[in-house]
């Protein structure tokens, strides 16, 4: 999907950033992903996956050494997490925790995880929180009509704003000749009026939450005065119109303007990974491939990452001079295929750099399309 924005100051990009600035430890870094959502007889899975996976990393580990000790305490504080400090209404966790240092770091989500994880290395891994991010992105979804309208700022799969803008009905009028022409334009200019009414507001909340996208659903009306009326920076940010019904509830708006954005973002992937692609080939200002991107990611140039979104379409090859800063991985997940950890570490280190360097994140759903050069490419600010 489309520019991951981790520039932005929003409570998870902080959190993430933090994250990402985690110095490398010889304690074991927890990061653990569970799908909190129970299956179709209402029953939750995670409890049994949380004990095979920390009981197995426990065992792993010598007797009385600290890195154990360390993660007897990390099991302990997270079952006394899991049973007395999850929200009922969440549907995912993080939990990043490494005890021998005094962290413990815990995010819930309204959107489920996956599938569970629990990764054991020298610092966070971080692919699968910024993957969601960007699977459920921050934007404005606009419901609009003649003399309503409901602006909601989405995120994660939740609501995390509504605003109503309400101005007079106007009425039909059965008037005939002179009468009637002016109450049609006494119509029009409500309309009008509402309209621009809700465009104050709306670029209003657009700058303050900081939203870099707009998907509008509305009637046949309205939809071509909020056009002409549109001021050029909010225009720029409109991704789509969409046609729904004015009785859809929120969760329709929300479903129905999400899938909208996504299937403009896969329309967008193969125009940006083209431009890559062709300034990379022109020695331009492009690399591509997991060794070049990381050298670049470490310097502080690029701009953009273009990155497959599944870690399995990424080639595990780093180079010497970049050394990986996440070093060994430990994996245990409920996926059944048995990970890839060499793919999973370089992926992690691709998204962890980027956030550091506070360069976008542009997931490519299509895998096919960054195979040729090893699953990752990206747009540099300049060259040395």
């Amino acid at each position: 999907m489309a520019n991951s924005p981790s520039h932005v100051s929003t409570p998870l990009a902080t959190q993430i950033q933090q994250l990402a600035a985690f110095e490398p430890t010889a304690f074991p870094v927890l990061s653990l992903y569970l799908d909190l959502s129970p299956d179709q007889h209402g029953r939750d899975h995670h409890q049994a996956f949380v004990r095979k996976a920390l009981g197995e990393r426990i065992k792993s580990l010598r007797l009385n050494a600290p890195e154990r000790e360390s993660l007897d305490r990390d099991a302990a504080r997270i079952e006394q997490y899991l049973r007395d400090e999850v929200r009922p209404s969440a549907n995912g966790l993080a939990i990043f925790a490494c005890s021998g240092l005094g962290f413990f770091e815990a995010i819930q989500l309204d959107t489920p995880v996956e599938r569970h994880w629990l990764f054991a290395g020298q610092v966070p891994h971080l692919y699968p929180l910024v993957r969601l991010v960007d699977q459920y992105p921050r934007y404005a979804a606009v419901m609009l009509d003649t003399h309503q309208a409901q602006i909601y700022v989405f995120g994660l799969n939740t609501t995390e704003r509504e605003t109503d803008v309400v101005n007079p009905k106007s009425r039909r009028s059965t008037v005939g000749g002179w009468s009637q022409a002016r109450y049609q334009r006494r119509a029009d200019n409500l309309h009008v009026q509402h309209v621009k009414d809700v465009i104050d507001t709306l670029d209003r909340i657009v700058a303050e939450e900081h939203l870099s996208r707009i998907v509008v659903v509305g009637s046949e009306v309205a939809v071509p005065i909020l056009r002409d009326q549109l001021p050029q920076r909010l225009a720029e940010k409109l991704v789509d119109v969409i046609r729904l019904e004015r009785s859809a509830g929120e969760g329709a708006i929300l479903q129905a303007t999400l899938e909208a954005l996504r299937e403009k973002d896969a329309e967008t992937d193969a125009e940006h990974v083209h431009r890559m692609l062709d300034a990379w080939r022109a020695g331009g200002l492009a690399v591509a491939g997991p060794a070049a991107t990381l050298e670049a990611l470490q310097l502080g140039q690029v701009d953009e990452l273009l990155v497959a979104s599944t870690p399995q379409a990424i080639t595990p090859e780093t180079p010497r001079a970049v050394p990986m800063a996440s070093g060994p991985l430990a994996v245990e997940t409920s996926e059944p295929a048995s990970p890839d950890e060499p793919r999973l570490i370089v992926a992690d280190e691709l998204v962890t750099r980027a956030q550091q360097t506070g360069a976008r994140v542009r997931f490519i759903e299509d895998a096919s399309l960054l195979e040729p050069v090893g699953g990752v490419g990206a747009l540099l600010r300049f060259r040395l």
